[in-house]
């Protein structure tokens, strides 16, 4: 079952002279796919992430989300659907580094308006599953960077999104925990969900079901 979907996406900035990132790229998810997008820098794969992740909006094209059609959603409708189908996790981690790391799960959880009495065992959960259930006390500044991503992607994790985006997750971290990281999204794989990761990194490209190639602002196979 696809879970995401997009059909002749194009993203044209408007600047003098315009500028074309993407030219039409066709790409269908399914659940539980693990998927690699490749290439150079300036091909487009950070617009297309921001697309698929709804931070943004293509110029044209159809981009359908657990079969709903995104461009003709409200502000709001987009901002749920975010919030409940996507977790995004990011090379350079984006965590609170004078929050404890309790204290960052908790916030992604209060900015998705979960009630209070459900947020402990959320978190409990995730600290578990991310191993760092002996850290919840500790400020995320003290953390390693294994450790920082690790938390990324426990917070990505949350709210049970049906797709992981991640981009460069692993582009800062050494051999041994950029397996830790690959062995969570294979956990989350087997459990459905779709994981997409764009990489200049070979050992991801070794761990996809299917790597793709972005050139001139659409994929090649």
């Amino acid at each position: 079952m696809s879970v995401l979907e997009l059909k002749d996406i194009r993203k044209t900035y408007t600047v003098k002279p315009p500028v074309e990132v993407l030219k039409g790229v066709d790409l269908t998810v399914q659940a539980g796919e693990r998927i690699a997008i490749v290439g150079h820098s300036g091909a487009g794969k950070s617009t297309l992430l921001n697309i698929v992740g709804l931070l943004d909006e293509p110029s044209d094209g159809s981009y359908r989300l657990a079969g709903e059609e995104t461009k003709s959603l409200s502000a709001r409708r987009r901002d749920r659907l975010r919030a409940n189908m996507l977790g995004f996790v990011f090379q350079d981690y984006h965590v609170l580094g004078h929050r404890t790391v309790i204290e960052n799960l908790e916030l992604k959880l209060a900015i998705n308006s979960i009630p209070l009495k459900k947020r402990k065992e959320m978190v409990d959960r995730v600290l578990g599953q991310v191993g760092l259930d002996h850290r919840g006390d500790s400020l995320t500044r003290l953390l390693s960077g294994g450790e920082k991503q690790r938390l990324a992607i426990g917070r990505a994790m949350l709210t049970s999104p049906q797709v992981l985006l991640a981009d460069e997750p692993t582009g800062n971290l050494d051999e041994q925990n950029a397996g830790t990281v690959l062995n969570l999204f294979d956990e989350q794989a087997a459990g459905d969900v779709a994981v997409v990761v764009i990489t200049h990194d070979e050992r991801i490209s070794n761990w996809a079901d299917r790597v793709l190639h972005l050139i001139d602002g659409r994929i090649e196979k």
